[in-house]
């Protein structure tokens, strides 16, 4: 059942991510032919209008073909009023974009109604206090409730390590039973690895989580500075790390395919709700960021060519788009066979 939910829940994303495509497209009255969900044989097709709307074997994917559209031949054209190759590059870039663009409002939503329903997570308050560290040496004791820090909520211990590893100097509002009380601490620098296992510098107080959890959650406004927070970090996360991969500080093994992610999603189905909508967010930003890379194959690259045509006001040569378009293909296709081969590799426990 779990693996059926991370299926379902992977062919909602692809299918929503098409649907801006379609949507925009025909906004600017272009003519979608099919929206398959899945590629490779139709198991399932049903012409509504002009769209036949097609369900196809392998769920690990999906595509709109618009009229004067062809993913396999860059080359085709149409010069139809409703033809994609006859609108201008702008409007085409619009199209193009669309799609990354619902994956972002999908995420947004999602990380929204997480909000809205409570997070599992660590509450500010204080466990272990190290000797002869800056919050030792202010009076911080053992059980007290991290309230704000320089005027800013604490709602999390995550909250709290986000303004501590600032170099400034940081006033802490601390509920000590039935006491509210005001420290004025000002942050030890210390050398420590980031996510990377890169050597970073931040701030520390010395203090260690009492390791009690509690349902947080956000209303109001605040859903939404929560929803913002979320996307913008898996983002930055997802864009570092691809930056990471290309310069060799993450290594190949790392990268994940389509059975690690049904995998990640099926284990958040069978613990939680709410982390299977984090993690449905988390890959729906990730595929929205993935389409704009500028690979040729992608939502990206074609987008780079229009942009070219803008510029120069003229289309990029046949021949330099047709091996471009050929390039990504191979890359494209390279780093899916990666993928897949490293997830066998991790399900075999051979990493």
């Amino acid at each position: 059942m779990s693996f059926l939910i991370a299926f379902l829940a992977l062919s909602f994303l692809v299918f929503f991510h098409e649907l801006g495509h379609f949507i925009a497209a025909r906004i600017f009255g272009v003519r979608v032919e099919v929206f398959s969900i899945g590629f490779g044989v139709k198991i399932f097709s049903k012409k509504i209008g002009e769209t036949q709307y097609a369900l196809s074997m392998i769920p690990l994917g999906g595509y709109v073909k618009l009229k004067g559209q062809n993913d396999l031949d860059v080359l085709e054209q149409n010069c139809q009023n409703d033809s994609y190759s006859n609108k201008s590059p702008f409007v085409k870039i619009i199209i193009l974009f669309a799609g990354p663009f619902f994956n972002f409002i999908l995420a947004f939503f999602l990380f929204f109604m997480v909000g809205n329903m409570g997070v599992s997570t660590y509450l500010p308050i204080v466990g272990e206090v190290k000797k002869n560290m800056p919050a030792f040496e202010a009076g911080i004791l053992e059980n007290d409730e991290i309230l704000s820090i320089n005027a800013k909520q604490i709602k999390t211990w995550m909250d709290l390590q986000e303004a501590v590893a600032k170099d400034t100097m940081l006033n802490l509002v601390v509920l000590r039973k039935d006491k509210i009380l005001d420290f004025t601490i000002r942050p030890e620098i210390i050398k420590a690895k980031n996510i990377f296992g890169e050597e970073i510098q931040k701030g520390v107080i010395g203090i260690a989580p009492s390791g009690k959890i509690g349902i947080v959650k956000y209303t109001g406004f605040e859903s939404f500075e929560y929803a913002s927070k979320k996307l913008y970090e898996s983002s930055k996360i997802i864009l570092l790390s691809v930056q990471k991969l290309i310069s060799g500080i993450i290594p190949l093994k790392e990268v994940s395919g389509p059975v690690m992610i049904v995998d990640k999603l099926a284990q958040a189905s069978k613990s939680d709700f709410v982390l299977l909508l984090l993690w449905v967010g988390l890959i729906s930003v990730n595929l929205g960021i993935l389409n704009l890379l500028p690979i040729p194959a992608l939502d990206g690259g074609q987008i780079l060519f229009n942009f070219y045509e803008i510029l120069t006001r003229k289309p990029i040569y046949e021949k330099a788009k047709y091996y471009l378009t050929l390039f990504g293909w191979i890359i494209l296709l390279s780093l899916m066979l990666l993928g897949l081969r490293n997830d066998i590799l991790r399900l075999l426990g051979v990493w």
